[in-house]
């Protein structure tokens, strides 16, 4: 297994946004080794700012994040399904095997071993029958579905997952979410952005919640409590209104 299973994610201070308009601010703590987080918010709380920083596509404008030295692209990132180009020509089988291809070199061959690996995960996915399917004709369930055994053959000690169950149905988010805990269960330290907070609680031990700052980081029971979602709500309503507030603060 080519993963690191020892690496903790470290914010320190960190400050991120886009054309020097912070969408997160000042934000401390650690994503422990092994850990199961839901990060959780309003909308426009930085979630998915967070996540793309974390994975490395946007450079914090203050603060610093420590990776325990694993290199970015050893991550497993699953990007929200709009960022998906689904018009590609390709099939689902040779979408799976990109994620072969941090291994195989982008040129390098992908032999028996590899070819078998993809087929397994496939079938793990539930997607056994779609090998030669264009991507761009899959539903969204699907889509999800091809997008996690992609990410299975990456086989990443750390996995950042943005919005996964958008526009999924119920079967195809419980068949997820029961990869997410074997995946957990190997020991890898995975965050997703999640808006469920039912779901949350009841699969996700950590949460993170965001209003463009931290509102609570612990127990997801904790911090998904009733006083701290009311809190984020006040908070976002706030940024809402008072946009250039938050430009001066930063």
């Amino acid at each position: 297994m080519g993963h690191d299973m020892t690496t903790a994610l470290v914010l320190d201070d960190v400050t991120l946004g886009y054309d020097g308009h912070p969408a997160v601010h000042h934000l401390t703590g650690r994503f422990a080794a092994g850990s199961l987080t839901a990060v959780c918010g309003p909308n426009g709380a930085g979630k998915s700012t967070l996540i793309k920083a974390l994975v490395g596509a946007l450079k914090p404008i203050g603060g610093r994040i420590d990776r325990g030295g694993l290199d970015t692209r050893a991550m497993g990132y699953l990007p929200q399904a709009a960022e998906i180009d689904r018009s590609f020509p390709i099939d689902v089988f040779d979408f799976v095997a990109l994620g072969r291809v941090r291994r195989t070199g982008l040129f390098g061959r992908i032999g028996a071993q590899d070819r078998h690996a993809v087929a397994e995960a496939i079938s793990a996915v539930g997607l056994e029958g779609f090998e030669a399917r264009q991507i761009g004709a899959l539903s969204g369930g699907q889509t999800q579905r091809m997008l996690f055994a992609r990410l299975m053959l990456q086989d990443a000690g750390v996995i950042l997952l943005d919005e996964p169950f958008a526009a999924v149905d119920e079967r195809t988010t419980g068949d997820l979410v029961d990869l997410i805990a074997r995946w957990h269960a190997q020991g890898r330290t995975i965050l997703a952005v999640l808006h469920d907070y039912a779901l949350v609680r009841a699969h996700f031990p950590q949460a993170l919640l965001l209003a463009r700052e931290c509102v609570a980081w612990g127990p997801a029971r904790e911090a998904l409590s009733a006083e701290c979602l009311a809190k984020a709500r006040r908070m976002s309503e706030a940024f809402d209104h008072h946009a250039a507030a938050c430009e001066r603060a930063a």
